[in-house]
């Protein structure tokens, strides 16, 4: 598939990255695969590291292929030391880190009494322990350069009102949120920024295959009911995602550090839409 900007993502100046390197986790799908494309636009070194080879692969060739720079890495960020691996290959090549973006994470949709000890762990590790395999490990040499943003994707359900359908994501990406909190006055005064990034319900191909498929559900039939139960009135775009993480990543942004910034159409405000019927636990 052809990459192409779409209109928030064609708001950023064309050089605004250059030279920068850029790290982005989940980067072969989705929104990691987004993020690598406009950071590459925007003239990023990008080292794009997931745990499948093939995606990372056609990622890098299509970077390449626009005339970007882009570096394929398969890692999984549960394993503390593949992790180590990513960032002794980075610096071994670049010699420097400016951005991290740790997009890499995942859940499935479960009643909280149908969460087994194995899918908690799971997901725990992966949202939250892989998040931070990743920040420890880059967050020293950023600070020691004394620059670098990092920017770790969490969920509109890391906060008050819950996780109903993700109780395991939910806790996990909630840990997130606290961790940046934690980190940000330490890195901030070594000029080092990391914020969260809270997307609300927008259109990926592994939103439709792994959460919405799971529970019997179409993301045409999925959007129509959050919008009759004025929840949103549409999915996002993960070009508005992509976005948003490029904000964070830039000049403009040098001031924001220990925020969560949300980008989902107000849905937080309203309704929110259950995919299992009442009653159900």
């Amino acid at each position: 598939m052809t990459w192409q900007a779409g209109p928030g993502v064609s708001v950023f100046a064309d050089a605004l990255f250059e030279d920068k390197v850029a790290v982005v986790t989940g980067g072969g799908t989705g929104l990691g695969r987004e993020t690598a494309h406009a950071l590459a636009r925007l003239g990023a070194r990008v080292v794009v590291a997931a745990r499948t080879a093939e995606a990372l692969d056609r990622v890098a060739a299509s970077i390449t292929a626009a005339g970007g720079s882009c570096v394929a890495v398969p890692t999984n960020i549960r394993e503390p030391d593949q992790v180590d691996t990513l960032r002794d290959t980075v610096y071994a090549r670049f010699g420097r880190v400016d951005f991290l973006v740790n997009n890499a994470g995942g859940q499935f949709p479960s009643l909280p009494s149908a969460v087994t000890d194995n899918g908690w762990r799971s997901v725990v590790d992966l949202n939250l322990n892989g998040t931070w395999n990743m920040t420890s490990r880059f967050m020293g040499p950023m600070a020691e350069a004394g620059a670098g943003a990092i920017v770790n994707v969490v969920h509109t359900f890391s906060f008050e009102r819950g996780a109903p359908m993700f109780v395991h994501s939910g806790a996990a990406r909630a840990g997130v949120v606290s961790m940046v909190k934690t980190l940000a006055p330490y890195l901030m005064r070594r000029g080092v920024t990391i914020n969260a990034f809270a997307p609300g319900v927008f259109s990926t191909p592994g939103m439709v295959a792994s959460e919405l498929t799971t529970v019997g559900r179409t993301e045409e039939g999925f959007a129509e009911e959050l919008v009759a139960e004025g929840t949103t009135v549409r999915l996002g775009t993960v070009d508005e995602m992509a976005a948003m993480i490029l904000f964070l990543c830039s000049p403009a942004a040098r001031y924001v550090c220990g925020a969560t910034i949300i980008a989902d159409g107000a849905s937080m405000q309203t309704n929110w839409v259950s995919f299992f019927p009442e009653g159900d636990m």
